[in-house]
């Protein structure tokens, strides 16, 4: 495993130690959406990556969908087996894929491409790919260059700002996030304004999504 996967690890179960159920228990916008898109659809199982304390895979599973999701911080994954047991979880490294032999239907991934190097994200999103079935569905958010964070903080690469320490971010912009999934037939893109409170106040992040086919 590479410094900076030991080191996202130890960010996460850092602050999953200290704020709990960050987010709080109700899923994020972005994954009503993304579940609106796969009901036109023929889906029965999804892969939801990042998975966190399963606030998002809770919304997929009270659906009648067959959910598995993938947490880096064992302390998230212990918290997700609690507040959500109708998903099986996985607490590793989504880079160290497959954890199963399961070819999925969709993958949901809620803000976790931006916290990969460039050359990382590629290698993430093939092994997305591999797991999905053919035409299989991929939808996933980013922090966009249209986040009041952006630019602020360390660049440690084009457009990715270390705006937390310990946590550098990609700040996508329409083209970036295209480009990205260049292997990928694109259905739709745009921006979801996500409204969090992490205890302190509300805020709302401008997150882009992108909807693709393999």
């Amino acid at each position: 495993m590479s410094n900076y996967i030991v080191k996202m690890e130890n960010y996460w179960n850092g602050r999953f130690n200290k704020e709990n159920h960050v987010w709080g228990e109700r899923a994020s916008k972005t994954a009503y959406y993304a579940l609106d898109l796969f009901e036109e659809r023929d889906i029965q199982n999804i892969l939801v990556l990042g998975a966190g304390y399963g606030r998002n895979t809770k919304l997929f599973s009270s659906n009648n969908y067959d959910v598995v999701g993938i947490e880096i911080s064992d302390v998230a994954f212990n918290l997700a087996k609690e507040f959500d047991p109708k998903t099986k979880f996985y607490n590793g490294n989504v880079m160290e894929m497959p954890y199963d032999n399961k070819i999925y239907d969709a993958i949901y991934s809620f803000n976790l491409l931006h916290l990969f190097r460039e050359e990382d994200r590629e290698v993430f999103l093939n092994k997305c790919s591999n797991k999905l079935k053919e035409g299989g569905l991929i939808f996933i958010t980013a922090f966009s260059d249209q986040e009041d964070s952006f630019g602020k903080g360390k660049e440690v690469e084009k457009n990715t700002f270390e705006s937390k320490p310990g946590r550098p971010v990609h700040y996508f912009s329409e083209e970036d996030l295209i480009n990205q999934f260049e292997n990928f037939t694109i259905i739709e893109t745009g921006i979801i304004e996500d409204e969090e409170d992490h205890g302190t106040g509300a805020h709302t992040h401008s997150l882009r999504y992108i909807f693709a086919q393999k």
